[in-house]
């Protein structure tokens, strides 16, 4: 593997757009490296808000990209804001819909003209950026999508229109969203057993047919059968037969994941590709060192992802859980992650957490959750934390948020068994109760075990050269990306 020189007008272009969101770009970067690492010329396509989100955090010059790594921008429609916090997703993902097809369009036109790059040769566009295929249709290139949820997620997810034909959804009115409502038994999805309508993606509990997110997830889905083919961020041992089940109502699909140990094996941390970022908040590096010094298991990692906003209320009760559990944590806790207001910690709890605890705004987290002091995680099971978090066996405590948070829960806690969940109306006492028991209890011990199973596997799907995800890859890219015949 690796790539050969190749001269500038013959490489292959391909240009990649995510989904504006940070748990979107940052699987997308991922695959950007990758093939760029096999001689690819790669357009790097953000939001105008994100991109000079990128700049901020990461320095004026950090989005001068490569020679043959360029980062280019579109609008996404939405009203200019300096605030650097996670937009409204059911507006964005509205106006991403309406507004981003035809400067995409003037982008690829104006690319097309400059000599100094080669003609693009293909797209590789989130599953939640479909407008794309238009453009892709019109320049008679392929485009493959990127879905960055888990399989499973993304099998609920099309599914949706079903929901809607079997009038499960939308709801009569708020009444409706009872315990009896989303303990409904859903066994009418391919390979998806013991399923229940609470366990489905959060944008089916909606009591309005012209629910933005339920109409943009049934639109999406649907658009994406369209694509050449489809790549997951998951592999072949964790989800093998949903994926299996995909193969018949899609285009080919690809596990190819965990992308972020595809990547670590084949590009180096400090080439300039390697140092080559995608957060949207400046990373604090200063956690690793704390945690240098703390004993193996020891420390309970926090972090709710980069889109969960939680009350006041729920803020305090995780606050106040943690203290009584006597353990150490690291605790990220973004700016905006308390809705309307600062994210403000009782000077009690500081003081009474001094010698224990550490709080940061951003952090590295693939090297914390890989640090041996990590013992346990505190998720909303965002797909690349859980992910991540199996691929370090590191077992997790699961408070899921929005979106297809709630069925990676559920896999993670039943099928995968490597997780305990804890209510979405938290309490302290659960709090305690649950991280005593993922840190010392008996079934924490289990999940450990099974965790660090999960790890071997994820660690051999993306091993050099036969892993499942290594395999996949290189079959996208020879035979949908470069349309040439794979090796066998």
């Amino acid at each position: 593997m690796g790539s050969q020189i190749i001269h500038n007008s013959q490489k292959p272009h391909v240009v990649c757009v995510p989904y504006p969101a940070q748990g979107h770009i940052n699987p997308m970067m991922r695959v950007a490296k990758l093939l760029h690492a096999r001689g690819f010329h790669v357009t790097f396509v953000n939001t105008v808000y994100n991109h000079n989100r990128l700049l901020r955090s990461r320095g004026a010059n950090a989005l001068d990209g490569l020679p043959s790594f360029q980062f280019e921008s579109i609008p996404d429609g939405l009203p200019e804001t300096g605030v650097d916090a996670t937009q409204d997703i059911p507006a964005l993902s509205e106006s991403t819909t309406k507004n981003c097809l035809v400067p995409f369009k003037k982008l690829l036109q104006r690319i097309v003209t400059r000599e100094d790059v080669p003609p693009v040769s293909c797209i590789v566009s989130d599953g939640s950026m479909s407008f794309t295929l238009d453009v892709a249709e019109e320049l008679g290139v392929p485009e493959i999508h990127f879905w960055t949820t888990s399989a499973c997620g993304f099998m609920a997810y099309l599914h949706f229109y079903l929901f809607i034909e079997k009038g499960l959804c939308p709801v009569k009115d708020a009444s409706c969203l009872t315990k009896e409502y989303l303990d409904t038994v859903i066994d009418w999805i391919p390979s998806m057993n013991n399923v229940k309508l609470k366990d489905i993606p959060s944008f089916i509990r909606t009591t309005n047919p012209n629910d933005i997110m339920l109409n943009f997830v049934v639109r999406e889905a649907c658009r994406t059968k369209r694509a050449s083919a489809i790549i997951l961020n998951t592999f072949d041992d964790l989800e093998h037969d949903i994926i299996q089940s995909m193969q018949s109502i899609l285009p080919p699909v690809y596990p190819i994941g965990p992308l972020h140990l595809l990547v670590n094996r084949e590009i180096e941390e400090d080439s300039e590709i390697g140092r080559m970022g995608s957060n949207l908040w400046k990373e604090e590096t200063e956690c690793l060192g704390w945690l240098n010094t703390k004993s193996r298991n020891s420390v309970v990692y926090v972090n709710f992802g980069s889109i969960t906003i939680m009350t006041t209320a729920q803020l305090l009760e995780f606050a106040w859980g943690l203290a009584a559990t006597g353990k150490e944590f690291l605790w990220v806790m973004r700016p905006d992650s308390v809705a309307g207001e600062e994210a403000v910690i009782p000077k009690e709890f500081l003081a009474e957490t001094a010698d224990r605890r550490m709080l940061t705004s951003w952090c590295p987290q693939e090297k914390v959750l890989s640090h041996p002091a990590v013992g346990g995680f505190l998720t909303h099971c965002g797909w690349n934390s859980t992910l991540e978090s199996l691929s370090c066996g590191v077992p997790m405590v699961c408070w899921p948020f929005f979106a297809e948070q709630q069925t990676n829960c559920k896999f993670s806690c039943d099928e995968w068994e490597v997780g305990i969940e804890i209510g979405g109306d938290v309490k302290r006492g659960e709090v305690e109760a649950v991280v005593r028991e993922l840190m010392d209890g008996e079934k924490g011990k289990k999940m450990r075990e099974k965790a660090v199973e999960w790890r071997r596997l994820a660690e051999k799907a993306t091993k050099l050269p036969c892993g499942s995800s290594v395999i996949n890859f290189e079959t996208i890219v020879n035979k949908v990306l470069l349309g040439k015949i794979p090796n066998t």
